[in-house]
């Protein structure tokens, strides 16, 4: 049988700018398939997006941040959503309550707001945990790597479509075409508009974004699809990616996103990664064209406050 590791005394603290290169040194240990480099943490943690109730916290034990949690109300629904967000303790400092405490802060934080529903994200070994705390499983999610050394050749665009570094469109434009073609993700929070202001500040101002890798797909001058970059030295993750319904089934998802990731490829990045729900079949068959392979996969996890609001379908198998 095996013996209880001890409890060590752990601090938990408001997180600090300056924690910014150890946050990112534990999430890429945790996560290695997660992108999000120094300054762009650090520019979140001092510039918390407005209006979305904010706050990062870690653990430290003896000086060294071993944990890591943030909470937030979530922007993209009107229903009273909070967000506890990649909620993770180093390998070394598991199952001495630290998480716990770490899961204790942020429910502290998003106490006064009121809400209905509290949703986090777990890999399977972090299962038990979840439900331990009263979160149950709710929807699979898959990460997916590719080498861009091994990318297909990116074709010509056809007669009438142009792609276009976003770096030259108007913000504006971007926002809207991001706005229509998530309307109908699977998920399980009920599908709502991000604001303009919030979208700059998360997405469009986030320092992370590479603006010229960043790919439109415009039809006749109509920006109709694109493919967003985040990266960090040579690691980049495909933020977003989508079509606007009206011009779905030509295949500008895939193109916006292959030319993306050949700029990127151009600028030096050389692997690259996605996470998707399991149940988008449109974008997984995309980016395995693409030559995507599965790397991880988690589980989105749902802990009802009040009674149970609208959901997203059910997850696949």
């Amino acid at each position: 049988m095996p013996i209880p590791r001890r409890r060590t005394s752990a601090l938990v603290r408001p997180a600090n700018p300056d924690d910014a290169p150890s946050v990112v040194t534990l999430r890429t240990l945790v996560f290695p398939f997660l992108v999000r480099g120094v300054a762009s943490t650090r520019q979140l943690i001092a510039t918390p997006p407005a209006d979305q109730h904010w706050a990062g916290f870690v653990a430290e034990v003896d000086g060294d941040v071993v944990g890591w949690v943030s909470a937030s109300r979530n922007e993209r629904t009107s229903a009273a959503v909070g967000e506890v967000s990649l909620l993770h303790v180093h390998p070394d400092q598991r199952r001495r309550g630290i998480g716990a405490a770490l899961l204790a802060r942020a429910l502290e934080h998003l106490a006064p707001l009121d809400l209905a529903r509290l949703r986090g994200r777990a890999l399977p070994e972090a299962l038990p945990f979840a439900r331990r705390h009263g979160f149950a499983s709710s929807r699979r999610e898959h990460f997916s790597a590719v080498e861009l050394r091994s990318l297909p050749p990116l074709p010509e665009a056809p007669d009438g479509v142009r792609l276009v570094p976003l770096a030259g469109v108007d913000p504006r434009r971007v926002y809207e075409v991001e706005v229509s073609a998530s309307a109908d993700e699977p998920g399980d929070v009920v599908a709502g508009s991000i604001g303009y202001a919030d979208w700059l500040a998360v997405t469009w101002d986030n320092v992370g974004l590479d603006r010229e890798a960043s790919t439109g797909a415009e039809v006749d001058g109509v920006l109709a699809a694109i493919s967003l970059v985040k990266r960090d030295g040579a690691r980049m993750w495909s933020d977003f990616t989508g079509t606007v319904p009206e011009f779905r089934g030509r295949g500008l998802a895939r193109l916006a996103k292959l030319a993306a990731l050949h700029w990127a490829a151009a600028g030096g990045v050389t692997v690259a990664y996605t996470g998707n729900d399991a149940a988008n079949a449109p974008m997984l068959a995309v980016n395995a064209r693409l030559g995507y392979r599965l790397v991880a996969s988690q589980w989105s996890c749902v802990r009802e406050l009040r009674p149970a609001i609208p959901s997203g379908p059910e997850p696949s198998p």
